[in-house]
């Protein structure tokens, strides 16, 4: 017997549709390429949403076809969100920080045939053409006045806009439509393209207003820092449409002071960003005196991307602030788990509770995880055995675009290529990415916990763990570090200082210092340059 209830497609058009008569006067604020910070309402996101989407069909996009986006996080690229996606058609946010070969393989690999770019990629742009056999059309997302410098027969994203009328009704469609695509970073092969449905996206964005997901409501002003090209700016843009939340978009401004001066001036209630994005904005406020943290309203900080030491929550803290980790990928749309705290864990102390808020949280629902060990058994949630962690859920992938075959084992697992830990709970700890697991003497070293028990010394301003090969025990650890400005640390207190926080056996073998680490596009380290850069390097012991 089939339930009598309604049955309304979960489609994206209906999150602006909403906002637009529910939250008509949430504000969408925007640090734009072209200097000014922008106002404007949810109704008015909306009308110029409809605006673009009607220019779009004008320009022939079908149901289907893939729309390009290299753009930062400003109103325009919010609106396309909505726009591209109601129309049927798939946004396809390209990240601009790729390598100039691996955007161009991307754009042609999704067959994009319209790219829109902010003003600051006109070059790019015009460096890409000739690569580009798809793109027919160029967009610049800019007005009038700012078009002298775009590449040749790109047309104005203002200019298209004023030219429609708004008046405009979503079609319906089956919500398993694609709505986005995103691709990896590539760190390993080509980047590969995951492909979300608007079904997927609705449900994302719905655990992440519940109490349990993100807790993001009406109440919150939002910084988004994490960029809207990377795996759909984490779902915020559907999720804050969802619930009414005031949105705060930095443009392509993501410096300590300008995150800073955004979060004061509109007095923002929450954010999310990688760590090294947290590092730079407590840097700012540490070292300037005219930066003070009475004139923030920030409580609550979702650090995520990386593991957070629990050094950078402890300063987040030290000025107000609630940081705590969640966990997901490209291919978990990206939020899998979440780490908030349970009722049983209100009496923690300050280091107990510390510890928690650096893990990887636990599954939201709606999500499942189990981890293997090396003869691809289910392993103990003892919270110490460690293996390969899997999931499978409502808005994980189960494929790659354009491969033509599924990603997902027997019982539908999706095999995240971490490796982890899991506990009776549920809670999460991602000891590390199974290509950078060390392996000493058959036992397992992680260079994340190594990382951040070094991140913790107050002279150290950035860590990074690699393997080096090691006659006898297979591979020991070389620590690499880049000191604080003005600080010189002395290896063998900082070995000294990491005895105190980890086994001694994982101690790293030799200490390399550096001006910088290495960052993926995406702000993850990258331990395959750092592989590469002391390639050559000869431990004391084996010298």
């Amino acid at each position: 017997m089939r339930g009598l209830m309604q049955d309304r497609p979960l489609l994206i058009s209906s999150l602006i549709e909403h906002a637009s008569h529910y939250h008509p006067d949430a504000e969408v604020v925007s640090k734009t390429c072209e200097g000014p910070v922008t106002r404007h309402t949810y109704r008015e996101i909306s009308e110029r949403s409809k605006k673009i989407a009607q220019a779009l069909l004008a320009l022939g996009v079908k149901p289907g076809d893939r729309v390009a986006t290299l753009a930062w996080n400003t109103h325009r690229h919010l609106e396309l969100y909505f726009a591209v996606s109601g129309i049927g058609a798939v946004l396809h946010t390209v990240n601009p920080r790729l390598f100039p070969e691996q955007i161009a393989y991307i754009l042609d690999h999704a067959g994009a045939r319209v790219l829109m770019f902010d003003l600051t990629f006109g070059d790019l742009v015009t460096r890409l053409r000739p690569e580009l056999t798809c793109a027919e059309t160029l967009i610049a997302m800019t007005d009038a006045a700012h078009m002298g410098a775009m590449p040749e027969g790109s047309l104005c994203y203002e200019s298209l806009l004023a030219a429609e009328t708004g008046q405009y009704a979503w079609p319906e469609f089956d919500e398993r439509e694609a709505s986005s695509l995103c691709y990896t970073s590539g760190t390993t092969g080509n980047p590969k393209g995951v492909l979300y449905s608007h079904r997927s996206t609705l449900l994302h964005s719905m655990m992440l207003c519940q109490v349990d997901g993100l807790a993001l409501s009406s109440h919150d002003s939002t910084l988004l820092c994490v960029p809207l090209f990377h795996v759909n700016g984490w779902g915020l843009p559907y999720a804050s449409a969802m619930c009414g939340a005031k949105l705060v978009l930095p443009g392509p401004h993501l410096d300590g002071k300008s995150l800073y001066d955004l979060a004061a001036s509109e007095q923002c209630t929450f954010s999310l960003g990688v760590p090294t994005v947290w590092f730079g904005f407590l840097d700012h406020i540490e070292q300037t005196p005219e930066a003070r943290p009475e004139a923030l309203n920030l409580k609550r900080v979702v650090v995520g991307g990386s593991s957070a030491p629990r050094s950078l929550m402890r300063r987040l803290e030290a000025i107000g602030v609630y940081g705590f980790q969640a966990w997901g990928m490209s291919e978990t749309s990206p939020v899998a788990t979440v780490g908030n705290l349970l009722p049983k864990h209100a009496d923690l102390d300050a280091e107990a509770r510390a510890e928690m808020q650096c893990v990887g949280g636990r599954p939201v629902f709606g999500v499942e995880l189990r981890h293997l060990g090396d003869e691809g058994q289910v392993v103990p949630q003892d919270g110490t055995t460690p293996g390969e962690l899997q999931v499978r859920g409502h808005w994980v992938t189960s494929g790659y675009y354009g491969l033509g075959t599924s990603s997902l084992d027997a019982e539908g697992w999706f095999d995240t290529g971490d490796i982890a830990t899991l506990d009776g709970d549920g809670y999460v700890r991602i000891t590390d990415r199974a290509k950078d697991v060390i392996k000493s003497g058959g036992e397992w070293i992680s260079s994340i916990d190594l990382e951040n028990a070094a991140m913790a010394h107050p002279d150290v301003a950035e860590a990074a763990v690699i393997g080096l090969f090691h006659p006898k025990w297979q591979e020991r650890p070389l620590l690499v570090v880049v000191p604080r400005p003005g600080a010189r640390p002395d290896p063998k207190d900082l070995r000294e200082f990491l005895a105190g926080h980890v086994a001694r056996w994982w101690l790293p073998d030799d200490i390399a210092f550096v001006e910088a680490i290495p960052h993926t596009a995406t702000g993850k380290i990258q331990k395959t340059e750092l592989r590469k850069q002391f390639a050559d390097h000869v431990l004391p012991e084996t010298a």
